[in-house]
């Protein structure tokens, strides 16, 4: 697809210098130097800021409940194994309400590639604190300061069996670019956590804040060791905020255990009707 055919009706919305517009045009690049399209991709989104990006990109999508994005992308994947999934999430959305499914979806190793727009706010309902809030934090729910520590999520990707866990900065544009189709192409699950700056309800984790004082993971560090990836995983703070891929672990995926979809997708099986119509006369 061109850039021209990936339109659709509507203008984003966002608001002026929000990371989410980036993290558009990221993925919108990708798909075009990839040729992700209808035949072959599928976007999922859950509920906040982030899930808008489905109204701006037109790919076949599905906006899920409040955190169920990932299980709505897994099963998208178990019926057609052959497509790229995507899932946008949001902090909120992703590690508060969809937590459960997150730990599940890495420990299985859906063949799936998850988006994380990481504003460290519940932003569409203007700005309360998420489980990515930084403790001490002053948001609208926590007007002295948030008493809650962080969850840091390639951390808890990390552990939970995710197989490729990486983290971009949204003002990056190329790189994100290139990251996603990196993320795209590997088997398994994978994570990556967009740094994406809330401009309206987050004054603390800024885009002047993220281009001082992040950095890039260098030629040095060996993305397959899993006690470095877990260190680096929780550093965060002033002049130390990596960027770049954490961890890659090749293994089989989940998709790839089940016989029923080993030589074939699911949707290119024929249904077995027979009895069924018995069935159904008994329980109507």
């Amino acid at each position: 697809m061109t850039q021209e055919e990936l339109k659709t009706p509507f203008t984003p919305n966002w608001c002026p210098g929000c990371g989410n517009l980036n993290i558009w045009a990221a993925f919108k690049n990708a798909a075009v130097q990839e040729g992700w399209d209808n035949t072959n991709t599928a976007l999922v989104a859950g509920i906040g800021c982030h899930g808008h990006i489905l109204n701006f990109v037109k790919l076949t999508s599905f906006e899920g409940l409040h955190g169920r994005a990932l299980p709505v992308a897994s099963g998208i994947k178990m019926a057609n194994n052959r497509l790229n999934v995507f899932a946008h999430v949001g902090d909120g959305d992703c590690l508060g309400e969809g937590g459960n499914h997150f730990v599940h979806s890495a420990r299985r190793n859906h063949d799936i590639t998850v988006l994380l727009h990481d504003n460290t706010l519940y932003a569409l309902t203007t700005g309360q604190t998420s489980p990515a809030t930084e403790r001490g934090m002053k948001t609208k729910s926590t007007p002295a300061g948030n008493p809650d520590d962080p969850v840091y999520p390639l951390a808890w990707a990390i552990a939970s069996g995710a197989t490729f866990v990486a983290r971009a900065y949204s003002g990056h544009m190329d790189k994100l670019m290139n990251l996603i189709i990196e993320a795209n192409n590997h088997k398994g699950f994978a994570l990556i956590d967009i740094l994406q700056p809330c401009v309206t309800f987050n004054k603390v984790c800024t885009h002047a804040m993220y281009q001082q004082n992040t950095y890039y993971l260098g030629d040095d560090y060996d993305p397959t060791n899993k006690k470095e990836a877990f260190m680096k995983a929780y550093e965060f703070g002033e002049k130390k905020i990596p960027l770049g891929i954490f961890y890659r672990e090749e293994k089989p995926t989940l998709e790839e255990g089940y016989v029923q979809i080993a030589e074939k997708p699911l949707i290119d099986n024929e249904p077995k009707l027979e009895g069924l119509t018995d069935l159904f006369k008994k329980y109507t």
